[in-house]
């Protein structure tokens, strides 16, 4: 088949098919497997965005090689026990037998199968055990998220003492990056202009190119802030509002903060995600929602306030529990409505019918984020949409934002500057300030005690986009963002998130806080809208912050935004307001 050709194919299957089983390849499977047969490469990595296919991939390009003779062995190495069943799954739908439960004490395989299915971990654990394995027949090796292989130096040498005698080593990733330094095994890096040490992929098939074909679902996602109050172990009382412009110490306690069960925001936030629920399986009538949560004990607390505001106990999946695979097989194939999970559901894991989501953890990487998100976009239909409620902290929100942009892991990175107590500033767009490593204080990042919480819907976030002006939970202005169709095609939900918008503002909508304030907060209030106004109109023009705020001080009148009055901020909202409605 010519590349010509490959690219006339369907890039979806109108029925998804069982996890890695499909009949009929993609388009850009059938590209990738046709650059892979002509090469013929002994290492080959492929990177496809998560829920696009790269199982179906691994498993045709394994059946053509059995059946051509070049390789009659199977190894695929997976991150977690659950991933290891499910590989095995997959593989014995396409007839390929692979045991999932293969040990290290064993030491061969049982002779009713073609290959092993075995963790990370484990081949760290005896790599010259898996290296005998292998060198005792042609192996083709699949490595399954190969950015695991860099988890730990010793896991990185242990894989390549175990398959450097590989005939094939297929390896897979949805995320070709890592937080740090460390090399991926047998993957090939080169100098990039920069002078930085860079993977590169033999085929890639991003989730802009993957969401135009309409392989995974678009997503919105949901910002959250409030006002978080908590004591320092010093014993200090702090306040401060999520999202807002202030020290990464505060923004990183804060954000504890309202993670915390007993507080409001959780609860908050918990609710309104089940509304949106609601609403998706109208048309979705299976939908369902996942909450990740940072730790076990706050899973379960999760868990205990989602059955009160549903009436049904969830299903809960913790990492060290024996019965987490079963638990998650179960919930795939039911039509409960919600899971909550710490980190087992965070790679890999395939249950198409999530469709709204609840980031409900302090895991702030790149990587983690990137593939938490990847358990929503599934697509098994056009039409279905995700919805992920996010905690209003700019690193997270960066990462919503950068979706479509795709990453090669780099070796070598480039000096960064660390300012002391940098502030994060809409205005002065310090928004890249929010990707670098965070610190704590030693004062701040001890223990803590959360005192309160509550929570106030901030926007929504849509293709980089921002929509919406906030509101109070219950609000229409909430109400509104939250009842959006669950069966919209990318452009529709485009068109209805601007309207929405449209609506809110001309009737004066957006956040209003309902306790009377002091004259500096009310102020202080009045230049943090003034601020989001700005900060959304930037985006829909793309303008930066500083401009917009220029063109309000010309046409209203009055100082910079710090010594403006009250009266003057309220000119430049009411002003910024009229320019969202097309009223100059």
């Amino acid at each position: 088949m010519s590349i010509s050709a490959a690219s006339q194919l369907p890039p979806a299957y109108p029925e998804r098919a069982a996890w890695g089983t499909a009949q009929k390849l993609r388009a850009w499977q059938a590209e990738a497997l046709e650059r892979y047969l002509a090469e013929r490469p002994r290492d080959f990595l492929a990177v496809a965005t998560p829920g696009a296919g790269k199982t179906t991939f691994a498993l045709r390009v394994a059946t053509e090689l059995l059946d051509r003779g070049e390789v009659n062995r199977i190894t695929i190495v997976a991150p977690t026990e659950h991933l290891k069943v499910q590989w095995a799954e997959a593989a014995a739908k396409v007839g390929i037998r692979i045991d999932p439960r293969f040990v290290n004490a064993a030491g061969r395989q049982g002779v009713d199968f073609d290959g092993v299915a075995i963790t990370y971990a484990g081949v760290a654990s005896k790599p010259l055990l898996h290296r005998a394995r292998t060198e005792a027949a042609r192996t083709l090796v699949i490595l399954d998220e190969v950015h695991h292989g860099g988890d730990a130096r010793s896991w990185g040498e242990a894989i390549r003492e175990a398959f450097e005698p590989a005939t094939r080593r297929l390896a897979l990733t949805g995320t070709p990056f890592r937080s740090d330094t460390a090399a991926i095994p047998f993957v090939r890096y080169e100098m990039d202009q920069e002078g930085i040490l860079r993977s590169r992929s033999d085929y890639a098939y991003g989730y802009a190119e993957a969401l135009r074909d309409g392989v995974v679902r678009p997503v919105l996602f949901l910002s959250y802030g409030g006002t978080m109050r908590w004591r320092t172990r010093v014993g200090d009382e702090i306040e401060a509002r999520l999202g807002e412009p202030v020290t990464q110490d505060v923004t990183k306690q804060a954000w504890r903060t309202a993670l915390d069960p007993t507080g409001d925001w959780v609860p908050s936030v918990l609710a309104a995600a089940d509304k949106r629920l609601s609403e998706v399986r109208r048309g979705v009538e299976d939908a369902g929602g996942l909450v990740i949560a940072t730790d076990q004990s706050s899973a379960r607390a999760y868990a205990r306030t989602l059955a009160a505001i549903t009436g049904v106990q969830p299903t809960v999946v913790l990492s060290d529990d024996a019965g987490a695979s079963g638990r998650i097989e179960e919930f795939a194939n039911g039509t409960s409505r919600w899971m909550v999970a710490v980190r087992m559901v965070s790679e890999g894991v395939d249950v198409p019918r999530l469709c709204v989501g609840v980031y409900a953890t302090s895991t702030s990487t790149p990587l983690f984020f990137a593939q938490a998100i990847g358990r929503f976009v599934r697509a098994r239909r056009r039409g279905e949409t995700a919805s992920i409620f996010l905690p209003n902290v700019p690193i997270v929100l960066a990462h919503a934002g950068s979706m479509e942009v795709e990453r090669d892991h780099a070796l070598t990175k480039k000096a960064a500057v660390d300012g002391e107590d940098q502030l994060w500033s809409e205005e002065d767009g310090l928004l890249a300030a929010a990707n670098a490593q965070e610190r704590a204080s030693d004062e701040l990042g001890g223990s803590f005690e959360a005192l309160q919480s509550d929570a106030e819907f901030d926007h929504v976030l849509f293709d980089a986009e921002q929509f919406g002006l906030g509101g109070l939970p219950g609000s229409q202005d909430e109400e509104e963002f939250l009842g959006l169709p669950g069966l919209l095609e990318p452009d529709q939900v485009a068109t209805v998130l601007r309207d929405r918008q449209k609506k809110q503002v001309s009737r004066g909508g957006g956040r209003q806080r309902a306790e009377a304030v002091s004259a500096h907060r009310a102020l202080a209030d009045h230049r943090k809208e003034l601020n989001k106004l700005v900060s959304a109109y930037a985006q829909k023009k793309g303008q930066p912050h500083a401009v917009v705020h220029a063109e309000l001080r010309r046409s209203c009148g009055g100082p910079d935004l710090t010594t403006a009055s009250a009266d003057q901020v309220q000119a430049r909202i009411d002003r910024i307001r009229n320019w969202f409605v097309g009223r100059h």
